[in-house]
């Protein structure tokens, strides 16, 4: 997950596999996919929070981040989720279309959330959706 993660997370830090590791670990954590495609979420009460959301570079344009969400999706509406919710940087247009055509809502902004180490810090997109 973490080679994945540091491939796909070229402006932003990628998280180590002790990290994943360590997120993992936490009874609300959950992940779908493969090592080339995968997501991480946490269900509690009834929200769901997608944490993080990768495919691998030579992976990608083939559907995959689609199918995550929607296996995502059911596995935390099967935990007893009613809403999700997600956070994404106001310039990873690619990620935010996805995420609009899964039917999330912009809801908020989160001001300078995502540090960048050569550029200025960036904006995040607070969105949300309910869930079958």
């Amino acid at each position: 997950m973490a080679e994945t993660h540091a491939a796909a997370f070229t402006q932003s830090r990628a998280w180590s596999a002790a990290e994943f590791t360590d997120l993992l670990t936490n009874k609300f954590t959950h992940t779908v996919g493969v090592a080339e495609s995968f997501a991480v979420f946490q269900v509690v009460a009834d929200s769901a929070e997608l944490l993080t959301i990768a495919t691998h570079p030579s992976h990608q344009r083939q559907g995959l981040a689609q199918s995550i969400m929607a296996k995502w999706h059911a596995q935390a509406h099967k935990l007893g989720a009613t809403n999700a919710v997600l956070d994404v940087a106001a310039d990873n247009k690619p990620a935010i279309s996805l995420y609009e055509r899964c039917g999330y809502i912009r809801c908020g902004t989160r001001q300078a959330y995502y540090l960048r180490e050569n550029a200025p810090n960036m904006d995040a997109v607070v969105m949300r959706r309910s869930l079958p």
